[in-house]
């Protein structure tokens, strides 16, 4: 199909993926601020080992000692560390919702992406306009 607007599909399928995946783009968004999360939650704890370490050398043995014990390597979320907490999100609700989204594709719009963004982009183009291509088409697409 050389028509990324996919004229062959009614308004209400193409705004529905359209949403389907507006919603998977959020997602994707939300797992970035996890991984982040992750990410500077691991460097706060490695920074406050240092600091524990820190306060020992300095003399003040009591609070290093007591933040060890009650900070240092500590849980984020009940029983989990942070990298627990991403592999639960990404074997569970991110995959999953992945999963849906290409299905969705798959059955509906024979496995096409950002259908409703090609129809904003021919509504928005002024054709013949340097820059404002319609292309490329459908079948010079990578694959999903």
């Amino acid at each position: 199909m050389t028509d990324r607007s996919r004229p062959d599909l009614d308004d209400t399928t193409v705004e529905a993926l359209g949403k389907l995946s507006e919603a998977l783009e959020t997602v994707e968004q939300a797992r970035g601020f996890l991984y982040a999360f992750h990410q500077l939650s691991g460097k706060a704890d490695i920074l406050l080992g240092e600091a524990v370490d820190g306060l020992r050398e300095a003399g003040a043995t009591e609070l290093a000692d007591d933040l060890e014990r009650e900070l240092v390597g500590r849980n984020v979320v009940a029983d989990r560390w942070t990298f627990q907490v991403v592999e639960d999100y990404d074997a569970g609700y991110w995959s999953t919702f992945r999963a849906f989204d290409a299905r969705a594709r798959e059955e509906l719009a024979g496995g096409d992406r950002h259908v409703l963004e090609a129809r904003m982009k021919q509504r928005e183009r002024t054709p013949g306009a340097p820059r404002q291509e319609a292309g490329p088409a459908l079948d010079e697409q990578p694959p999903s």
